[in-house]
């Protein structure tokens, strides 16, 4: 089918970011902090599916990565920057965790049964055994740009201070801070396994789809502070 995956692409980040808006009505500021733990882990293993979008090869991952720029961007508005410092940090802890646990699971000696990592290159290792350099690029680029959209989003804030100007905040800080979460990853991650400009192409490539989910969590970040303030306003 003609653009399936740019359909599939559009659908998910109109699903993904309508479940953020459904975890924070439903959970508060409690559900934003389980879902940036649930996407940190989902986005390292969907990265490793590669597509074919908008003629450009790209890797998968990108729109869940994206909501949790979304998420510390509605605790940064309704909440603070300390409220969305603390989601950061969980975040951090819990891509720490599910790394840690896995690679311990992966090192039990599998039973001739089991049709999951019994066969060498098998799926669970394909899926779980993350190559040093790709887990220290994805923690590396999470921490960073993470902190640095609160850290934006708070200075941009006292700028544009005014309800009507919470697009610029929220673009500003999370366009910038996308930037930074790929040249960090792409470099730390990839420099050298590639020529300089495959490597370029690739980061170009993904800083752009990132750029495109960026824009698009804009109406969701104003419908999240309508649930704050008619839902949660008085209780936190």
């Amino acid at each position: 089918m003609l653009f399936k995956n740019e359909l599939l692409w559009a659908s998910l980040i109109i699903f993904n970011f309508g479940v953020v808006l459904f975890a924070y009505r439903f959970f508060g500021k409690l559900g934003l902090y389980a879902w940036i733990g649930i996407a940190v882990i989902l986005a390292n293993i969907q990265v490793l599916k590669t597509v074919e979008l908008f003629a450009l090869v790209a890797t998968l991952g990108n729109i869940i990565y994206g909501t949790t720029f979304l998420a510390t961007d509605i605790l940064s508005e309704v909440y603070g920057k300390a409220e969305a410092k603390k989601a950061v940090f969980m975040g951090f802890f819990f891509m720490i965790g599910a790394t840690a646990v896995m690679w311990i699971c992966l090192q039990f000696v599998p039973h001739i049964s089991d049709f999951a990592q019994f066969k060498r290159n098998s799926s669970l290792e394909t899926i779980f055994a993350i190559m040093p350099r790709i887990a220290l690029g994805s923690l590396a680029a999470y921490l960073v740009s993470q902190l640095h959209d609160v850290w934006a989003f708070a200075f941009w804030k006292k700028i544009f201070s005014k309800p009507h100007q919470l697009w610029i905040r929220n673009n500003l800080s999370t366009m910038v801070s996308q930037l930074i979460d790929s040249i960090i990853f792409c470099t730390v991650a990839l420099w050298g396994l590639y020529e300089m400009n495959v490597w370029f192409q690739i980061l170009l490539t993904t800083y752009i789809l990132k750029l495109v989910v960026a824009v698009c969590d804009t109406p969701f970040v104003y419908i999240a502070r309508k649930i704050h303030f008619k839902y949660y306003k008085d209780r936190n």
